[in-house]
């Protein structure tokens, strides 16, 4: 007969047995931006490690919102520094573990078919451009770094009343691509993945705003330590080659 000490013993080393052969699961909120990079990138991940990434996509500013009010979040990426530092000043990520990882630039799109001549921002004030699609510029980072480019070039006035905000940049893409906008700003990266639409111009990235992706872990982490381990696996070669693919610019 086993003895209480050794059978409680015994049930312990089976239980942390079972916890150690568990693997780890972890939620990731990131800037809609990313979609297509971080799929394949959680899925590599997941291949290797065998721990889940499961990826929560929306404008920063709502994830932020979220992660405020208490989401289970356990790594937050991040399309601008502002909705990092507000989360930052709160005390809601682990100081240590941000950093920045990549940088982007915006573009002006139209419908693949459209015969709008567009070859700078100031053309987008013809009459003919009736609608642009912006992520919100009020709250989301794409919109917020667009409508500062076109206030830095003095066009704001003329063109804000032309602006049909949306929850994020990749809504503004589709906008372009359904027809219901003519001309749209986005980043890069979101027109390089579009079939449906054309890059009108490039804003040259030492002309507009200075786009920054920081990330790190949520200090409320039910998984501190896989969110570090994913966040380093982020930060690799391996993960930057396919941001690089998709478009993104890696901070030097």
């Amino acid at each position: 007969m086993i003895k209480p000490f050794l059978q409680n013993l015994l049930l312990a080393g089976l239980v942390l047995g079972a916890g150690a052969a568990r693997a780890a699961s972890i939620v990731v909120f990131a800037a809609a931006s990313l979609t297509d990079s971080l799929q394949e990138i959680a899925h590599a991940y997941t291949r290797q490690s065998g721990e889940t990434v499961a990826l929560n996509f929306g404008s920063s500013s709502s994830l932020a919102r979220q992660i405020q009010e208490g989401a289970p979040a356990d790594v937050f990426f991040s399309a601008d520094q502002a909705q990092m530092d507000s989360l930052e000043k709160l005390g809601l990520i682990a100081t240590a573990t941000r950093r920045n990882r990549l940088s982007n630039s915006l573009v002006i799109v139209v419908a693949d078919d459209s015969k709008l001549a567009i070859a700078s921002a100031k053309d987008l004030t013809q009459a003919a451009v009736k609608r642009i699609a912006l992520a919100d510029p009020q709250t989301v980072p794409a919109g917020i770094y667009s409508r500062k480019y076109l206030e830095k070039l003095g066009l704001w006035p003329a063109l804000a009343s032309k602006v049909v905000p949306t929850d994020n940049v990749r809504a503004a893409l589709a906008a372009v691509e359904s027809g219901n906008v003519e001309a749209g700003m986005v980043y890069k990266t979101d027109a390089a993945i579009s079939k449906n639409v054309k890059i009108a111009c490039a804003v040259p990235p030492g002309e507009g705003p200075a786009i920054l992706y920081p990330m790190a872990v949520v200090k409320e982490s039910k998984e501190p330590a896989a969110a570090r381990k994913f966040l380093d696996y982020l930060s690799s070669a391996e993960a930057g080659r396919v941001f690089e693919k998709f478009g993104f610019l890696i901070p030097q």
